[in-house]
This record gives structure tokens, sequence and C-alpha cells, in this order.
């Protein structure tokens, strides 16, 4: 349920993070091959193997925007990388297709090389990860970023595996309570990217009226009121609402504080105050997917207020 999540975890750093989270008790591990830093993952993961069995490691990858043509190649790259026979996850990180010669390795600044979404192309990729499920190379396949709209056009073509899960951005700004609930009748889990509202998020996805989650009043109160820290609020939250939660910190304290957010539990006038923020902001707004005359609104087909 509680993962430790590696996006904007440098080299040279995360690796030290990685092996604090797995002493303090981290299961779940979410990589990608975006994020740019799974060799140094797996070094830090081969040596806890060393101990332990490879069972007691939910480890998570994803197929990068930019690599739609090559799903076996790309998964092979990530398990070498990460030193793995098999991964537990893999998700297609985001239904908008990128050229695969666009020279940057994360995503564009002004939307360069942006192919966009095609329900044809995500079929298409679909069926290749269905395959690696077939060979053993993945235990699990889900998608990330899909909308209720986008998940409806996948199921509408029978696919032979279900998403395991749909990992989205989801907080108290962003609770998605449609999204969440329509997941939950296809027995889709949904796990929670950015659950404290990504304070440190790339300048790509940082406007000036951005408000600050961790800073919201209503968080502060429960937080007082429980003796317990902001960042632990968010994280209860988001496992009493029965859904994953990645959180990520470099922070020795931090990583501690955050795995002691299993312990914490809300009292109902907690989650009620906290259902009942009326703000509405979507941090990670998938700007560089964006081509043509889109806005923002077409890319998430409308769903911010849901």
């Amino acid at each position: 349920m509680l993962g430790f999540g590696t996006w904007l975890a440098d080299p040279g750093v995360v690796g030290e993070a990685t092996q604090h989270a797995l002493d303090c008790g981290y299961k779940h591990i979410d990589c990608a091959c975006v994020y740019n830093n799974e060799a140094e993952i797996g070094d830090v993961i081969s040596e806890y193997f060393e101990t332990n069995t490879r069972d007691n490691l939910f480890i998570t990858s994803k197929l990068w925007v930019k690599d739609f043509g090559k799903v076996r190649e790309s998964c092979k790259l990530s398990l070498k990388k990460l030193q793995l026979e098999y991964l537990d996850l893999y998700l297609i990180h985001s239904p908008y297709e990128l050229d695969n010669n666009l020279k940057t390795s994360g995503p564009p600044t002004k939307g360069d090389g942006v192919i966009g979404y095609s329900l044809e192309r995500i079929q298409e990729v679909w069926k290749e990860m269905e395959k690696l499920v077939d060979e053993g190379l993945v235990k699990s396949i889900g998608i990330s970023n899909f909308t209720i709209k986008k998940i409806k056009e996948l199921m509408k073509n029978n696919p032979r595996i279900i998403p395991a899960c749909n990992q989205v951005e989801l907080h108290p700004y962003l609770p998605q309570n449609k999204l969440v609930e329509y997941c939950k009748s296809l027995d889709i889990a949904v796990v929670a990217y950015s659950p404290l509202g990504n304070p440190g998020r790339m300048d790509l996805f940082r406007k000036a009226s951005d408000p600050a989650l961790l800073q919201d009043e209503v968080i502060k109160d429960v937080a007082n009121e429980h003796n317990i820290t902001e960042a632990q609020v968010l994280i209860a939250w988001g496992l009493q609402r029965q859904h994953s939660v990645l959180v990520k910190s470099v922070n020795d304290k931090r990583l501690l504080e955050n795995f002691e957010s299993l312990k914490i539990k809300l009292d109902k006038n907690s989650i009620h105050k906290i259902n009942s923020i009326s703000t509405r902001h979507r941090y990670i707004d998938h700007c560089w997917g964006l081509k043509g005359n889109e806005n923002i609104e077409d890319i998430w087909d409308d769903e911010l207020l849901s």
C-alpha cells in the first residue's frame, strides 16, 4: 500500500535513499526508465537480495512514451539496469506518445515531437505488454495517467489482460472520486503519485499561482489535532481511501516519518474535513503532451473537478 517513489531522486543520491527506504521497511519500490536512475537503484536492491528473497519486494517500472515501438526492448533494458529477472508491475507511463527520434530523455519543454494520444496505438502497445506477462518478464501490467474515457476506450477492445492498476496524481486537491470508483468497478487498483502536492516538482510543472497543499489550513489543523506532520495526514488520508500511495524523499528523517503513516488512523471527523476541501488543482499537468490547438482540458478529458 505504501511505496517508495524514485522520481526526481538524482543519481548519486537515489541509491542511498533507496537503501534507507529498505532499512525503514518499505517493500514497494516505484521506478521508471525516464527517471534515469534505475541502474543505481539496481545496485542497491541487488545487494538487498543477497539476504532477502525476491518476493520480499514489489518493484514497478514504466514504459516511457518514446518507446511505444519497442516495448519488449525497453522492458528488458529496465530489467538489466535493475538487475532483475522480472518486474512485479510494468506500466504504460502515459497515453501520450512522443517521437522516438526526439533527443531529450525526459518530457520536452515545448511539446516538441508530440505524436499524442491514439486509441489504436495504445491497443497495439497493450498487446505487446500482454506478451511480457506471457514471457514471464513481468507479473502484472497496468496503466498510468489514464482518464475514465481512455480506460473505457481501452476496455472496448476486450483486452486479454485487464490493467492491474492505474497510477495517477491523487491528493485532497485532486481526489478523482469518479475515476477511483470507476477503476474499483473494474477491479483496477489505484496508485497515487504526488500525494503531497509534489513540492519538489520540476519547473516545467511549476506555476507561481500553484496552491501549496502542505500549507493548506485544513491539513495543518488535522495535523495539529493528531500531533502528526502534514505529510503524514496526506499519506494516511490516501491509505484510508484504500489505494496505494507513493511517497518520495531523500531525507532519512522524512523517509521514516512517511513510513510511520502506516500506523496512523484518522478519525471520521478529520476525514470529513479533508474531503470537504474545495480547492481543485493538478500539479503534474503533462503540458508536454499538448499539440496543435489542444489545451490541458483536452488531455484530461475535463476530469479535474470530478
